[in-house]
């Protein structure tokens, strides 16, 4: 398969955002093409994501396990490499099974800081059936960095992903 990235995504204005979160779903849906591992899938997304929004310090994905999140495939600097549901951003998306955007993550009560260089944070649920398998999680060095039209168009892309891509019955 031969697949070229567009350049970075036009962020500047909400009507820019929208049109950028289509084509990132498209592109979502060309990578995707054909490939239904987990693993596949959940690397190449990272890898898309990282490359084509701006103003990222790290893209990824934890898995569900119990009650707890594995670090999975992802794009930036090392991570953390457990967190319980009980704990920060990403365990409150998965307790909740809610986007969660974060303007400042300093503010927020228990936010595990595993790179100190990020500002903003948004955490999308990753749901299959009605399990919940993975969360989807996206930094930013620049605080207030992701709004509504973010959780949306992030959101949109996520349902791709979930749908194009077979499960195994060990998450959730």
């Amino acid at each position: 398969m031969s697949f070229e990235v567009a350049d970075t995504l036009d962020m500047s204005t909400p009507a820019a955002k929208r049109a950028s979160y289509d084509l990132l779903v498209a592109q979502v849906r060309s990578v995707l093409e054909g490939e239904r591992d987990w693993l596949s899938n959940l690397a190449q997304f990272s890898a898309l994501v990282y490359q084509s929004v701006p103003q990222l310090n790290w893209a990824g994905f934890y898995m569900a396990h119990g009650q707890e999140l594995r670090v999975g495939p992802f794009q930036g600097k090392v991570a953390c490499v457990r967190i319980p549901f009980t704990r920060g951003v990403c365990g409150a998306c998965a307790t909740s099974r809610e986007i969660q955007l974060v303007e400042d993550v300093h503010a927020f009560p228990g936010h595990i800081a595993c790179d100190s260089a990020s500002a903003s944070e948004l955490v999308l649920p990753v749901v299959a059936g009605d399990r919940l398998v993975a969360v989807f999680d996206l930094d930013s060095p620049a605080k207030a960095r992701f709004d509504a039209e973010d959780s949306r168009g992030f959101a949109a892309a996520v349902a791709v992903l979930a749908a194009g891509t077979d499960w195994p019955a060990t998450f959730g």
